[in-house]
Parts: C-alpha cells; sequence; structure tokens
C-alpha cells in the first residue's frame, strides 16, 4: 500500500486497527513511534545496484493500555512527517516487536489494516541459473551455493 492509499483510507474509516498475519491483533493500545523514509541502496548477486525507497511505520505498545490511536491522529503524523521529511508517495512498511522485529508489507480488508509477510527472494535468478523447480533447495540436497560453477552471481 502506498501512502496515497493510507491518507485515503484514513479519512473513511472509524477506528485504526492492524491484524497480523495470524489473525490476531495488534493491541489496540499501540501507539506509532516512528514515521520515516527509509532509503536502502544496494548489489544484488548478479552485480546489478538496486535502490529501494520505502516509508516506515513503527507500532510499538506501552503500558499505556487507554491510548487509543484515532484516524485524524494518524493521519496528522502523516502529514506533518511528510512536511518535515520531505516524504513522497511510496510503498509502507510496518515494523512490529514479536519475538524480533518483524518488518511487513500494509494492506487493507475493508475494515482494518492488515500486516502481510514479507519474503526475500533472488533478484538476479537469470545470473544464478537455477531452474524454477530447484530453486529451493531440500534439507537433503547437498548444494550450497544458488551459482553455478562458472557463474557470474556470488
Amino acid at each position: 500500500m502506498k501512502l496515497s492509499e493510507i491518507k485515503n483510507l484514513l479519512s473513511s474509516v472509524e477506528t485504526v486497527a492492524f491484524v497480523l498475519p495470524n489473525g490476531t491483533y495488534v493491541p489496540e493500545h499501540f501507539h506509532v513511534t516512528e514515521v520515516g523514509l527509509i532509503s536502502k541502496n544496494f548489489i544484488d548477486c548478479g552485480g546489478v545496484v538496486r535502490k529501494e525507497t520505502v516509508v516506515n511505520f513503527q507500532l510499538w505498545n506501552a503500558n499505556d493500555f487507554d491510548h487509543r490511536l484515532k484516524p485524524k491522529k494518524l493521519l496528522d503524523i502523516i502529514t506533518l512527517s511528510e512536511k518535515v521529511l520531505g516524504i513522497g508517495d511510496f510503498e509502507i512498511e510496518v515494523e512490529y516487536q514479536s519475538e524480533t522485529i518483524g518488518k511487513y508489507d500494509l494492506g487493507f480488508n475493508g475494515k482494518d489494516f492488515t500486516l502481510l509477510n514479507k519474503q526475500t527472494a533472488c533478484l538476479a535468478e537469470d545470473q544464478c541459473g537455477i531452474p524454477p523447480s530447484k530453486q529451493k533447495l531440500s534439507d537433503n540436497n547437498t548444494e550450497t551455493s544458488c551459482c553455478p560453477p562458472g557463474g557470474s552471481c556470488c
């Protein structure tokens, strides 16, 4: 979900609730402790330089059980962040603490915001030479590299 989409949704929803991928809700007394702009510059295993930029929301639970974030308040936080940080209309990534800090994509199910599991992927599959049927190695496979001998990826 892009920033413009959540802003539009916040003008029409009555409450702000986040549902985790397992169906449980982030406790309703959560805080949005950060809204930020994160840029990641990297090189993939095929040698291609890439850049990704996301808007980051960090959700946090405190012992503040009477706290409830209203849609207008979250919209005000986003608007201030856009102004101060120069945030554009990027995809949103949500951080939420469970066993470790989880990073999620953001969706909407018609009533609540949904935290969607993110997945890793090889961005240079054409360089690795792995047929689609062998991209996930089984536990008993002795191969340890995604690159064939003499291949150009790591």
